[in-house]
């Protein structure tokens, strides 16, 4: 009998025994299932490899085959999003292989926290540590764009921010909260937003639990039907609601923290704002020409400098305190060598069109009433008035980027949709011909071009803001500075190029596009 009862023990410690493996095993086997997006790198010879064939590397080292567990979770759904765009790899440094590999990389992801660390390689070479949050959206928009800005929710100053991320959350948010809300409705981008947001997440603080202040990058496509509903044009857009109800614009974009909590306790639709006076109608010394009084005008100066100018052009204000100073001089001295003239291009089309205005300021110079230089170089008062004094041609102009023969396709208004929409992967730089830093971009930019000028699905084209009707195009486009760049797809926009600005940034950027372009193929065929 006692025999027997020995034998029933044994039998269920045995039982016991398998049940502990098997849940073991389970738990091993449950570890270890990683995406096929992941890449798991053991041998140093194919971590070179992988590091010389993609420029946008999240790695993964953990010190065992299970102590990152919660890592590849999350990134084998990043490694969904981000595909073609960034690679993920995972390397064990608990399996000799790995441990060899970790070693030679000078990895010791045992020292780290959670026994894993994730580092960040760029163009074969280490970037940096990810140190943002282990969030889906932190990574994946890490991973898009390694060296830009942390998202805004990240900043723990912004905790009391409310952080929208999808329409339908926007619109539960309305529908639910009972609480006043002023939505921010910003593009990551935005210099204006930036700057506004430390002022608006402090205001979110000072005012939270009496209202809710909220924020959410709509600069993406998938927003533009909720832009078009409550009319932002630009960015930020702030937007007043009431029990999800629309009621004003918050239009005080230099406000501090108490100014926006004071407009809340009293919230009041932005004022009118003052037109601002035509030129012509300042108390001004310029002689101000319509295509009217234009060659009447010449016929009785004999000497005359004409400023052709567009109202909303930064360059022409910055220049009209200059030129009045000088009219101040010029056109009001008995023995004056000459006299100084304005002209409005976008309302007296007729002249600006007869000397081919298509830049603002175009500054001319007639003589006898017939045209004899155009004078780029002047633009402050003391220059004006020295040319006056002994005009004298300008230097040769530079050949513009657009006359010189180059892979760049220079677009305009009239037919960048059109041009854009033939192209899969378009690569377009906003520029401004005097910015430095757009000087400095378009060698590297032409080569980029001039590389992938076979490929009739890609293009890298330009587009000069300060030209004719292009500076509209370019507002339209989120252009706030320059160079911009911005990537489309059949001309619809996916994205800001945040990356570097050298030929090996705009060279790498289209070959990821098209490596994804590849890999879309073989799935295709493996599928059939």
């Amino acid at each position: 009998m006692a025999s027997w009862n020995r034998y029933g023990s044994r039998m269920r410690e045995a039982k016991m025994l398998t049940l502990v493996l098997l849940v073991w095993l389970l738990s091993v086997l449950e570890a270890v299932k990683v995406s096929p997006l992941i890449e798991k790198v053991s041998d140093h010879k194919d971590f070179k490899k992988l590091l010389r064939t993609r420029t946008n590397v999240l790695v993964l080292y953990t010190e065992t085959a299970t102590s990152g567990d919660s890592h590849l979770k999350l990134l084998s759904d990043v490694a969904q999003t981000v595909k073609g765009q960034g690679t993920i790899a995972w390397v064990n440094c608990g399996d000799s292989e790995g441990r060899k590999l970790c070693k030679k990389v000078k990895v010791d992801p045992s020292s780290k926290r959670g026994r894993a660390e994730l580092l960040h390689y760029k163009d074969g070479t280490f970037h940096t540590e990810y140190s943002r949050p282990a969030t889906f959206k932190s990574m994946v928009a890490f991973l898009k764009d390694p060296s830009g800005p942390p998202l805004w929710e990240e900043n723990p100053e912004a905790k009391d921010v409310v952080h929208i991320e999808t329409e339908k959350d926007f619109r539960k948010l309305l529908k639910k909260e009972e609480r006043p809300v002023l939505m921010m409705f910003y593009a990551p981008w935005c210099g204006v937003c930036k700057r506004m947001q430390p002022i608006f997440q402090q205001a979110a603080t000072e005012t939270k639990g009496k209202y809710v202040l909220a924020g959410m990058n709509v600069h993406p496509a998938e927003f533009d039907g909720l832009k078009q509903e409550y009319g932002v044009k630009g960015y930020p857009t702030f937007c007043y609601f009431e029990k999800g109800k629309f009621l004003h614009h918050y239009e005080n974009y230099g406000a501090t923290a108490k100014d926006i909590a004071d407009w809340l306790k009293n919230p009041q639709p932005p004022q009118p704002k003052t037109p601002e006076v035509p030129w012509s109608e300042t108390d001004s010394a310029v002689f101000h020409l319509s295509d009217e009084s234009f060659d009447s005008f010449l016929e009785e100066h004999p000497a005359a400098l004409v400023m052709f100018y567009a109202p909303w052009c930064g360059h022409c204000k910055k220049m009209k305190p200059e030129y009045d100073e000088a009219a101040e001089i010029l056109n009001k001295g008995a023995d004056s060598p000459g006299v100084l003239a304005a002209v409005d291009a976008t309302v007296h089309k007729a002249v600006s069109d007869r000397f081919k205005i298509s830049g603002f300021p175009t500054v001319k110079y007639f003589e006898k009433g017939e045209e004899k230089y155009t004078l780029p170089q002047l633009r402050n008062k003391d220059k004006i008035i020295e040319f006056m004094h002994n005009p004298q041609a300008p230097p040769p102009p530079e050949q513009s980027w657009e006359e010189k023969p180059s892979s760049v396709s220079h677009l305009g208004s009239e037919d960048f949709r059109e041009a854009l929409k033939k192209k899969k992967h378009a690569l377009v730089m906003f520029y401004a011909p005097w910015c430095p830093h757009c000087k400095n971009a378009v060698p590297h930019f032409t080569t980029a071009a001039e590389l992938f000028k076979e490929d009739r699905k890609i293009v890298y084209a330009a587009v000069d803001c300060t030209k004719g009707q292009n500076h509209e195009l370019c507002k339209q486009e989120g252009v706030e500075g320059y160079p911009t760049f911005n990537y489309y797809n059949y001309g619809k926009f996916v994205e800001k190029y945040n990356g570097d600005r050298g030929e090996a940034g705009f060279t790498g950027f289209m070959r990821s596009l098209r490596g994804r372009d590849q890999e879309k193929v073989v799935k295709r065929k493996e599928e059939l």
